[in-house]
């Protein structure tokens, strides 16, 4: 079966990382699938043969570098070479930091940090040579502003930020033909995360994504507004069951598709982010034009 594109996906099989699967999908795309759960794979990979795809769903660990690179050559070697590396895979634990244990934090870090090293990592070890090739980062408001609750969440996020900042310099100054992108989206990592107060969450999108504004303008402010709002407007007055299953050191078994909890409340556009994106630009271009000035200034001294 001759495919159009091949695509990678880590963490497809629910949310956002499904959804982009099912477009692909659409698109007669080959797609590897890479999460640890059996029940998502398969039911993943149904949907992407269904909707005119060619899937290879391939049971891996993100955090896991070797897993990683296993997975990448068994793509290569049966859909054909990436064109497109999507780092989606991310979990999270819903705490104040001091409730969260060291292995809890490492293991958010891994995942949602590491996991995205490692992917970029071997993406790019196939597309430099090639000269062409695009690596997507599936981001978040809280790359840009942390929350309370999220700490290990948020402190992963910005990593990725600064990490994929830094890529794209160096693959500018080489000329690559390999681009990186860092979408913002709200992910619905929290309804599987691990959590201590053991209350249910509660949607915050809109919220977190006006911080991104806020932050800029008083981050002070913004700490004192967030440590009085912050933490009550994350959770319901529902208790959440302290047995739920969590997805932070194993899958969650079945399938959970590509919509959740949160549906209602998502929007197709941000104004905020919006906002904030154009704000950034502009400051980029102030900052460019600063710089030419002051290089200008020294070429004629």
């Amino acid at each position: 079966m001759r495919v159009q594109k091949v695509v990678v996906i880590t963490g497809a099989t629910s949310g956002v990382g499904r959804a982009t699967a099912r477009v692909f999908a659409e698109r007669g795309c080959g797609i590897g699938v890479l999460a640890r759960g059996e029940d998502g794979l398969k039911a993943t990979a149904a949907d992407i043969e269904e909707l005119g795809g060619r899937a290879l769903a391939i049971p891996t660990d993100i955090a896991d570098a070797e897993q990683v690179e296993r997975a990448s050559a068994q793509i290569e070697a049966e859909l054909g070479e990436i064109d497109v590396w999507i780092n989606n895979a991310m979990t999270s634990v819903f705490a104040p930091f001091w409730q969260i244990t060291a292995e809890e934090y490492e293991r958010v870090t891994d995942v949602t940090y590491h996991g995205v090293v490692n992917g970029t990592r071997v993406a790019l070890a196939r597309m430099m040579p090639r000269d062409r090739g695009t690596i997507v980062q599936v981001g978040s408001a809280l790359a840009y502003r942390g929350i309370p609750l999220q700490s290990a969440y948020c402190g992963a996020k910005h990593a990725i930020q600064g990490f994929t900042e830094s890529v794209r310099c160096e693959l500018l100054h080489d000329r690559s033909g390999v681009h990186i992108y860092q979408p913002e989206v709200a992910a619905r990592a929290i309804e599987w995360a691990a959590d201590h107060p053991y209350r249910h969450e509660s949607w915050v999108g809109a919220t977190t994504a006006a911080t991104i504004l806020a932050n800029d303008a008083a981050p002070g402010l913004l700490d004192r507004y967030l440590a009085l709002t912050g933490v009550k407007a994350q959770q319901t007055d529902e208790q959440e069951d302290p047995r739920r299953p969590n997805n932070l050191f194993g899958p969650v078994p079945g399938d959970h598709g590509a919509h959740g909890d949160f549906d209602a409340h998502a929007h197709a556009h941000s104004p905020e982010v919006v906002l904030s994106t154009k704000k950034r630009l502009f400051g980029l271009t102030a900052l460019g034009a600063a710089v030419g000035l002051a290089l200008r200034r020294r070429a004629t001294r």
